[in-house]
């Protein structure tokens, strides 16, 4: 049985980087970054690579998610002295072929299996996120898979939401939008969209406008949130 207020979806639209893909995953594998500075270098790429999206959006100064996260990741290894030990390259490589989380495979042929469409919305370019869907082995488990790019803006901008509702050509109340980002579950839900916080970090909730419907700690409980046994 659907939990109230899931009663109409039909389909699930996953945010990339943090909910289907494990961006600490990148700095974990780089066997020439520093063990000790591994969590701090992701934190802070990850920090800065946000705020620069963000920023970009007000400024009205779009360059597409790679080219931020190149910037983001040369502000990171130079705040930390680490801009001259050849980490760039090896570490922009790992994240184009991004760790899922363990139960995104499973999850989505659970979805799948049971009669829901499946899709991706990310700030990601659309390079980016072929790369990561290929390498993770999620080929054929989305129906779409949506960058902001044609866009040239970064959520949380509401023509984001509706771009994706327009792809999909479904209603809001037909789709449930899953991030693992509080701004983007936030977001999302004061768009219209109803939402399902993926929180896996165990963040307090954001003082935002919106507030998600649900919130689980892992994908694996979204199955059975929509009644998928």
């Amino acid at each position: 049985m659907h939990v109230s207020g899931l009663e109409r979806v039909s389909a699930c639209l996953f945010d990339a980087y943090g909910t289907l893909f494990d961006f600490a995953s990148a700095a974990a594998a780089c066997e020439a970054a520093p063990v000790e500075r591994r969590a701090a270098l992701t934190a802070l790429w990850r920090d800065k690579q946000l705020q620069y999206s963000w920023l970009r959006s007000l400024q009205g100064r779009y360059v597409d998610f790679w080219n931020v996260t190149g910037d983001a990741l040369d502000y990171a290894l130079d705040n930390l002295g680490l801009a001259d030990a050849g980490l760039r390259d090896p570490l922009m490589a790992l994240y184009r072929r991004l760790s899922p989380f363990p139960e995104v495979p499973a999850t989505l042929r659970a979805l799948r299996g049971a009669g829901y469409a499946t899709a991706i919305l990310s700030n990601g370019s659309p390079a980016m996120l072929a790369d990561a869907v290929a390498a993770a082995g999620l080929e054929g488990l989305f129906d779409a898979v949506m960058s902001v790019d044609p866009l040239r803006v970064f959520k949380t901008d509401p023509r984001v939401y509706q771009y994706a509702l327009d792809r999909l050509g479904l209603a809001a109340s037909e789709v449930a939008f899953l991030s693992s980002n509080g701004w983007d579950a936030y977001a999302a839900s004061d768009f219209g969209l109803g939402v399902v916080w993926c929180n896996r970090y165990r963040q307090p909730r954001e003082r935002l406008p919106g507030a998600p419907d649900f919130e689980i700690s892992n994908l694996a409980e979204l199955p059975p949130l929509l009644g998928v046994r």
